[in-house]
């Protein structure tokens, strides 16, 4: 007996090895137990406590074997080997699972097999792929009394499709619509109302955290609206939420994100659309913190694609929904969308990616960004005779703290302006800033927290009437940089 057939029996019975004494009809449910697990070995001719008791090993009893794994269903290559008086047949782990036999479906648990009960049966073929989400008809919907008709006009505006074609030929053709009408999921996740009633885990939930650690919120939106809306919400969620520093050179001036758009653009529709949606224990969430931004979803990675193959080829979990955000342009090609996540975060260089994966999901996108010292040639504040930096030159750097010792030429722009009262909206014209909340949190709040400009109505900050006006802090600063 050799020594590897002694290691072998002195270890015992485990998930990848079982012990048979004759051949008898539970051989064929360990063989597809092994073929549904990650595979193993039957050492016919031992007793369950690793006792050889041998078997015969002639090609007859060779035939028997294979004429038993030929029960298995679809067909699996196995290989005998006789070793000494023993037989050890070797099963692989399957490649086109679930196999099954006459008893039913098994798989291995530990150092036992166990047939299957009807939900584990589903859930194994969903996991395996063989039942698609997206593919299957929802029993809560109906059409058209769930329809949205604004968001199918979306939708064929962003694919370019005739809003004159036949709306249920459509559908159907998109695998939206069943034969008879009934909505697929796919369906309800793009061209449905109420998807939070029909569809309540394909919610997408943003949260704010202030600091680092998930301990106080300062925003939380719950997005369950159509897979098209929630990607676009929670972008402009993460968007107002994370900084953006600028680049000012003279009167031009260019926006530095904290972390690329594309990536973190990239990041949620990946989580929406390879998410796992038979998982109805948990949302995608996108966290927001002080230094990092999180996007999980539920599923990790889907059957058949390894952890060193991610990335670089593509086993979608939901064909469907990625087809269908292919034909809006909302992904390029499927399987490209981490390629693209990891060139963004290169050529930006500010931040850093780190994915994980384990049942869930998880793309964590940290900052590497640190103010950058600003340019300090002194000179004298006109009004508070504090030496600070100088005004003018170029800014690099996030428009976040103290205006003065910052080089800006929007400072002397606005307050240039403001020589006459203006409207929050007429500021932000000058500035170029298209989004509101930008610069009111970026521009317009530093301007008044640092004393250069003023409201003309202080008691009432949100009036509708409010304008605002250079102060006398304001007029120094520009008559010192006039003189210049």
């Amino acid at each position: 007996m050799t020594d590897s057939l002694v290691a072998l029996l002195q270890a015992g019975k485990g998930y990848h090895t079982e012990f048979k004494q004759s051949l008898d009809k539970t051989f064929v449910e360990e063989a597809c137990a092994f073929a549904n697990s990650g595979g193993g070995r039957i050492l016919l001719g031992v007793t369950d406590n690793g006792d050889i008791k041998g078997t015969d090993t002639s090609n007859a009893m060779r035939s028997r074997v294979q004429d038993m794994l030929g029960q298995i269903e679809p067909m699996l290559n196995c290989h005998i080997e006789a070793r000494d008086n023993i037989l050890i047949v070797h099963v692989p782990e399957g490649t086109e699972k679930p196999y099954g036999c006459s008893r039913g479906f098994f798989m291995r648990m530990g150092a036992n097999s166990q047939k299957l009960t009807r939900n584990q049966i589903i859930e194994f073929f969903q996991k395996e792929g063989r039942i698609r989400f997206d593919e299957l008809r929802n029993p809560k919907a109906t059409y058209p009394e769930d329809f949205d008709p604004d968001a199918y006009k979306h939708f064929l505006k962003l694919a370019g499709i005739s809003t004159g074609l036949d709306r249920e030929i459509l559908l159907r053709n998109l695998d939206c619509l069943t034969e008879d009408n009934r909505f697929t999921n796919l369906g309800v996740l793009f061209f449905a109302k109420d998807i939070d009633f029909l569809l309540n885990h394909a919610t997408v939930v943003c949260v704010l955290y202030h600091g680092g650690e998930k301990v106080t919120i300062l925003d939380k939106k719950d997005f369950t609206g159509n897979i098209v809306d929630n990607i676009d919400n929670a972008m402009l969620f993460v968007k107002r939420h994370t900084k953006v520093r600028y680049k000012i050179e003279q009167l031009q001036h260019e926006e530095i994100p904290d972390y690329p758009e594309v990536a973190l653009r990239e990041a949620i529709i990946n989580a929406v659309c390879h998410r796992d949606y038979f998982d109805q224990r948990a949302n995608v969430i996108i966290e927001v913190f002080a230094d990092r931004v999180v996007i999980t979803n539920p599923g990790g990675l889907p059957s058949g694609l390894s952890e060193a193959e991610f990335g670089t080829k593509s086993v979608a979990r939901n064909p469907r929904i990625a087809a269908l955000l292919q034909r809006i342009d909302y992904i390029e090609k499927v399987g490209t969308g981490i390629m693209r996540i990891r060139q963004a975060v290169a050529e930006h260089g500010g931040t850093e990616l780190e994915l994980r994966f384990d049942e869930f999901f998880t793309a964590t996108f940290r900052s590497k960004q640190t103010a950058p010292p600003v340019k300090t040639d002194p000179v004298t504040d006109p009004v508070t005779g504090q030496v600070t930096g100088q005004v003018t030159g170029q800014v690099t750097g996030q428009v976040t703290g103290q205006v003065t010792g910052q080089d800006a030429s929007w400072i002397i722009e606005v307050l240039s302006a403001c020589t006459q009262p203006l409207k929050s909206s007429e500021i932000q014209q000058i500035v170029g800033i298209t989004h509101r909340e930008t610069f009111q949190r970026n521009y317009l709040d530093i301007l008044l927290s640092d004393g250069f400009l003023e409201r003309t109505i202080p008691d009432k900050p949100k009036s509708r009437l409010q304008k605002y006006r250079l102060t006398a802090k304001g007029q120094a600063l520009l008559e010192q940089e006039q003189k210049q």
